[in-house]
């Protein structure tokens, strides 16, 4: 696994999207170790291909599809920038650095990657969006599809940890269905 997490990060270095044997066997790999816990992917599976591996190994109960207006991802997309180092993403908007364009931890330069800048964003939701209607349309008729539209965090959460409920238990329920657990974008 540790050669497919190596191949992994230079295509994503690159800003290219990483084949569908490479993520799939990084992913299947690690879902095989956990069999017996429920677990929550977040942008796997993208393609039918990777759709229909991780169906042959494991039963998948729930996908949500969030439906984001095209405009709204490309902005927030392109306001993201990150602290090489750490992996702690800000958005420019929305949750900015104290001092622009510096970490808040570390003082030092906050990078944007090349495929968080606005043309490169633009081609990647045009041809995401080609790749999803597939596995959209998969779940959909394997009747564990479930849509969400909506721009607003605090008004997708609740009807998103609603449903969640519904197939394992929360950790912590105590404030759980009003704030989202802490998350970057």
């Amino acid at each position: 696994m540790q050669e497919a997490g190596v191949l992994a990060k230079r295509y994503i270095e690159k800003g290219l999207l990483v084949p569908d044997h490479v993520i799939t066997r990084l992913m299947l790999t690690r879902l095989e170790k956990i069999t017996r816990q429920s677990w929550l992917l977040d942008g796997f599976p993208r393609t039918l291909v990777q759709a229909e591996a991780l169906n042959s190994t494991c039963d998948v109960d729930v996908v949500i599809s969030l439906n984001v207006p095209f405009e709204t991802l490309k902005e927030r997309l392109s306001t993201r920038w990150v602290h090489p180092t750490s992996g702690r993403m800000y958005n420019m908007e929305f949750n900015p650095p104290h001092i622009h364009g510096i970490d808040d931890v570390t003082g030092e330069p906050l990078v944007q990657h090349e495929d968080d800048k606005p043309d490169v964003v633009a081609a990647r939701l045009r041809e995401y969006k080609g790749i999803a209607k597939p596995v959209i349309d998969l779940y959909k008729k394997e009747g564990v599809l479930h849509s969400v539209s909506g721009t607003e965090t605090n008004k997708i959460w609740p009807y998103i940890y609603s449903l969640l409920c519904t197939k394992i238990t929360p950790v912590d329920t105590e404030d759980s269905q009003h704030s989202p657990p802490l998350y970057s974008q």
